[in-house]
């Protein structure tokens, strides 16, 4: 997420009563899991196993739970709770504003776009020209609709992602504050979820069709042109190609790459980046032609355990 306007870290020091190691005149111009950081963003950390991880990252300040050298041009926050912190400077920037309205007065709706009974529609969302949005659909806020776009009935557009930190009080949800962002001509089907980023965007490109009751995770990108069939599942952060293929009820974990032109036949589960433009089967998800010699070979082996 990027703030409004940049913010010193003085400011927040102050605010939030952190001790600053490093370089006091930074400003900062957004805020950003470890996964999502640039140059300018805030992060944080609180788990000694990614210290440097964070630390050596693009972010230029980390609020952190513990006095560690800091690389030159950044600011290490110091706190006890980190997570703690970071939140509530989100929650500061992103308020949560309920909304009992069924269209936000601050959405933004473009007078050729068609909005069916019963649509609900965020703050700040945008939809854009010639897109039509079916009855009971929900676009959420900030959620950015560009031309020509379907939305069909019960879809949901922008809920929050499905990420807590653990503590030992139980999981504390954190607050999404990243945006849905979808391009022109892409369909979207009834029943079909897709979660807004924790701090970044969950970006659908153009042409892209997707099926009902597909669920696609927070912070997912995916290409132009592609293909999802009905409960294709996608988990957070993964990366999608273009023109990628994915039949009915394809289960893809979080942080992959999948290479463009991929095709995944229906039932197939993928727990690895696919680099290769080919087509996948089976649960781990391999190249078709050998999955099927593996389970050919399987169907032998009662024949053979009598053989013996």
């Amino acid at each position: 997420m990027k703030f409004s306007h940049p913010i010193a870290i003085s400011e927040l020091a102050k605010q939030y009563q952190l001790n600053i190691i490093g370089d006091e005149r930074l400003m900062a111009t957004g805020i950003n899991e470890i996964h999502k950081v640039c140059p300018g963003d805030i992060t944080f950390v609180d788990a000694e196993k990614y210290y440097q991880k964070s630390i050596q990252s693009e972010a230029s300040i980390i609020i952190i739970n513990k006095t560690e050298l800091c690389p030159e041009g950044k600011a290490l926050l110091i706190c006890d709770n980190p997570f703690e912190v970071y939140n509530s400077i989100v929650l500061q920037h992103r308020p949560i504003l309920p909304q009992v309205e069924g269209v936000s007065p601050t959405a933004y709706i473009h007078p050729t776009a068609t909005i069916e009974q019963g649509v609900f529609v965020g703050h700040y969302a945008v939809i854009g020209p010639h897109c039509h949005i079916h009855a009971n659909a929900y676009i959420g806020e900030y959620s950015v609709l560009g031309s020509e776009v379907v939305i069909h009935a019960a879809a949901v557009i922008g809920s929050d992602a499905f990420y807590y930190k653990k503590t030992a009080n139980g999981f504390i949800p954190w607050r999404s504050c990243g945006r849905t962002i979808i391009h022109d001509r892409v369909t979207i089907g009834a029943g079909t979820t897709v979660n807004k980023g924790v701090s970044g965007d969950t970006i659908i490109h153009e042409g892209t069709k997707i099926d009902c009751q597909v669920h696609i995770g927070h912070g997912v990108v995916i290409g132009k042109n592609c293909l999802f069939a009905a409960q294709v599942g996608i988990g957070g952060k993964t990366v999608v190609g273009n023109n990628v293929t994915m039949y009915g009820q394809v289960g893809v974990a979080q942080n992959l790459v999948i290479a463009d032109n991929v095709v995944l036949l229906a039932k197939s589960g993928v727990s690895k980046n696919l680099t290769k433009p080919q087509t996948y089967y089976g649960v781990p998800a391999e190249e078709v032609r050998s999955k099927y010699k593996e389970l050919a070979t399987l169907r032998q082996l009662p024949k053979m355990m009598k053989g013996k």
